[in-house]
């Protein structure tokens, strides 16, 4: 039988989990996926047991060797892990959490921010990112105030991809307590200038430092692990892990970091490169650390949505619609949706778009309105958002790459095109991010290849922009209107 060494990459979503099989010329071997709940215990809370990340891990796992029987026989070289960002999982030594993981969607820190803005200048200023309730560092607060005996339990506070990580490695070559760069940015605890943990933030608001990992490069090797051989037996028993790095940074580091990127999930990410990080006090957008490190280590700025993909399904729950059910309906009402406006802010947002406190809403509802009408007001006040966003980054004008299976759907890209008045590329990669992790892993390992990666004919704004780009005004009137 013919052996197929691969690389594989692990994405770990939100909701979700996604597996690619990269070849060694750079093409998509196999993918697969499993899904999880997230769940919400009270109001504003987001949360998840990572033994549910793992074992759709396995389910994953069963299902991609399933899809690469025919293949040949499949040899995994190197794994990378790439995975939702910003949230908090605190963890005994071994790595197994002590209470849930706290998501990046959940708002219960709320109520610890004043006292982040109350930092002196000099301290805050170098976070260079907005204060949002769902980051690690806040989060960490809220459990000193209200759940010390949590953090007197747990070891070191991890990223989602890093427990999964530590999961899948059984010989290890670094800590548990490892992150990277790319992750550490986005936890609110990152002094952006120095590119180093912020000890000052940590000091002034006498947060836990020993629960900090160390910080290790994206693409360096964390261990081994001997868990792959029996779904890949051709494998081994000592397949080498790297450390991985956030969601976004690995999607971009998939898609060659483009000019302007977009990034169409359960939330949504636009992002553009930047070439020197500043301090900067109440931001309205992130600045973030990709997936390099020493003299190859960039930046790029990043304005989210936190109500994107999940706001469009929980309008296709709620109106007892699947999503290609949802999609096809939404196609057959004209562009305005009948006067209907939807504001997608469920969770609240980080700022620039909407501020945390807004919450989501359909308005212009008329008698004959229907549920056509409402989904379709759905899918362009997810689309709306983003427009939004684009704008806070203030880029030069130029085409859009657009990933995450929020793009795949037509409709939205032409609405998206539409409103932006920009061609809009998508990458035809089902995740964009977990090729990215196999990228890092193939890096890590002494075996880097390039991505093969098509790109779909671009969306080019339409004779019917005008209307759209009215639409958009009226849907911006709205937000401001809902504070």
């Amino acid at each position: 039988m013919t052996l197929v060494p691969t690389t594989l990459g692990v994405d770990l979503g939100t909701s979700g989990l996604k597996l690619v099989l990269l070849g060694r010329d750079g093409s998509v071997v196999a993918e697969s996926e499993a899904a999880y709940d997230v769940e919400h215990p009270r109001p504003g809370r987001s949360e998840s047991a990572p033994t549910a990340w793992t074992t759709a891990l396995g389910t994953a796992l069963d299902d991609l060797a399933a899809r690469a029987a025919g293949l040949g026989e499949v040899a995994v070289r190197a794994v990378g892990v790439a995975g939702q960002m910003h949230a908090a999982v605190l963890v005994d030594a071994a790595g197994d959490a002590v209470v849930p993981a706290v998501l990046w969607t959940d708002a219960r820190a709320t109520d610890r921010l004043d006292r982040w803005r109350a930092l002196p200048d000099a301290v805050r200023a170098p976070l260079a990112n907005p204060l949002v309730p769902g980051m690690t560092g806040p989060v960490l607060d809220w459990f000193a105030a209200h759940d010390p005996g949590a953090l007197d339990r747990a070891a070191h506070v991890l990223l989602p991809k890093d427990v999964v990580r530590a999961w899948l490695v059984d010989d290890a070559a670094l800590p548990v307590a490892t992150t990277d760069r790319s992750d550490a940015a986005g936890t609110l605890l990152w002094d952006v200038p120095a590119d180093a943990w912020a000890a000052d933030v940590v000091a002034h608001l006498d947060l836990p430092a020993r629960l900090l990992p160390g910080v290790a490069p994206s693409d360096a090797v964390a261990g081994t692990t001997a868990r792959l051989a029996r779904w890949f037996p051709a494998s081994g028993t000592a397949v080498p892990v790297v450390v991985g790095g956030g969601d976004t940074p690995a999607a971009r580091l998939a898609v060659g970091a483009p000019g302007l990127h977009v990034n169409l999930g359960t939330g949504a990410q636009v992002m553009a490169a930047l070439d020197q990080p500043q301090p900067a006090l109440d931001p309205v957008v992130h600045t973030f650390a990709d997936t390099g490190s020493g003299p190859a280590a960039r930046w790029y700025r990043l304005a989210a949505v936190q109500n994107a993909g999940l706001a469009l399904g929980w309008a296709l729950r709620v109106l007892g619609l699947g999503w290609s059910d949802g999609l096809a309906l939404a196609r057959t009402v004209p562009d305005g949706a009948g006067g209907v406006t939807f504001l997608p802010f469920l969770t609240g947002e980080r700022g620039g778009v909407a501020g945390p406190g807004a919450r989501g809403a359909w308005t212009g509802l008329r008698e004959g309105t229907g549920r056509p009408e409402l989904v379709r007001a759905a899918v362009e006040g997810m689309v709306f958002a983003v427009a939004a966003a684009v704008d806070l980054l203030e880029t030069a004008p130029g085409a859009v790459v657009v990933t995450g299976g929020g793009s795949r759907d037509p409709l939205v890209r032409r609405l998206l095109a539409d409103a932006l008045g920009r061609p809009v590329h998508r990458v035809g990669l089902r995740s964009a991010t977990a090729v990215g992790a196999a990228l890092l892993a193939a890096r890590g390992t002494g075996d880097p290849v390039e991505p093969v990666v098509a790109t779909d004919e671009p969306e080019l704004p339409g004779p019917g922009r005008a209307d759209v780009v009215e639409h958009l005004a009226r849907w911006r009137e709205a937000a401001a209107a809902l504070g």
